[in-house]
């Protein structure tokens, strides 16, 4: 019993983690010290971390849950050796110490064109395949 609550605790700890340096990359985006390259990679992870809508909507069986379980987290570690250490030491406590996490509106528009070019490619090949 004690070591599946050492197991719940290491991935809370590492859930909190994430969501603190999703925080810290939405910072860095927008500090002039980044690097340019840095901060394209930090302003497109965070904007998708923080839509309101997944790409891969959560009720999809398995592959809703893939980008949260992994593509995500692979996204931030890549985008955080972007950043130099000293930098995002100081975006991660400013990111600790925030009360409320921003939203990302402009992501959110983005998957929802993205979805609705999709559906629109697949009511096209349904209509050239109805013919």
């Amino acid at each position: 019993m004690r070591r599946s609550a050492d197991v719940m605790e290491r991935a809370r700890r590492w859930a909190g983690n994430l969501k603190r340096d999703v925080v810290a990359l939405w910072i860095a985006a927008r500090d002039p010290r980044t690097p340019w390259y840095a901060k394209a990679a930090a302003g497109i992870v965070a904007a998708y971390a923080l839509s309101p809508i997944d790409l891969i909507p959560d009720f999809i069986p398995i592959l809703g849950y893939l980008d949260e379980l992994f593509i995500l987290p692979v996204g931030i570690a890549l985008t955080v050796r972007f950043i130099p250490a000293d930098l995002m030491a100081e975006f991660r406590r400013t990111a600790a110490s925030r009360e409320r996490r921003p939203y990302s509106t402009i992501a959110a528009v983005v998957v929802v064109s993205i979805w609705m070019l999709a559906l629109s490619a697949l009511a096209h090949l349904a209509y050239q395949y109805a013919l």
